[in-house]
């Protein structure tokens, strides 16, 4: 199945460190999102992205989205999420990088299971960075249900789901 826009957000459970502003340096405790229960009765933006540290995905896609993150939440959002690929730590850590703090939620989806229960995975192996990786994207989440989604045609670039897209969307 391929997510669209009407359908439940698939269950699934991912993984994030939650922001400590007296852990700078070293990791937190991973904690679970349950995109069932933790997105119900919530406005959830969920954008997804193939690589922390990656060129597009650090110059132009979550770096947007912590910038509007105010902006985003002034419009009745109660969560933003960033999934990628990658492990929690590697999350964190580019979260402390990016100064996201409790703007954004990191989660890990390094397993690929919010990958192939929205259909939105893409197998990056030519490029060495393995078989399972989100494909771009970003997603309203209105009590579970999908309300608005936008898919990259061209994963390489943030040309319809950005932090600016969502905006206009919500």
């Amino acid at each position: 199945m391929v997510l669209q826009v009407g359908n439940e957000f698939p269950e699934v459970i991912l993984k994030y460190i939650p922001y400590d502003s007296a852990q700078s340096e070293e990791c937190g405790l991973p904690q679970v999102l349950d995109t069932k229960k933790d997105f119900a009765g919530k406005k959830v933006v969920i954008f997804g992205l193939p690589g922390a540290f990656t060129p597009t995905c650090s110059a132009q896609h979550l770096p947007l989205y912590v910038a509007k993150a105010e902006a985003i939440k002034a419009k009745g959002v109660d969560r933003i999420v960033c999934v990628s690929s990658n492990d929690y730590f590697v999350l964190d850590a580019w979260g402390k990088q990016n100064k996201v703090k409790d703007k954004i939620t990191m989660a890990s989806d390094a397993n690929g299971e919010l990958g192939r229960a929205t259909g939105l995975s893409l197998d990056l192996s030519k490029m060495g960075m393995g078989s399972q990786r989100l494909t771009r994207f970003a997603a309203i989440v209105v009590d579970g249900k999908v309300t608005h989604l936008s898919v990259e045609p061209n994963p390489g670039e943030v040309a319809v789901s950005g932090a600016d897209n969502i905006l206009a969307a919500l």
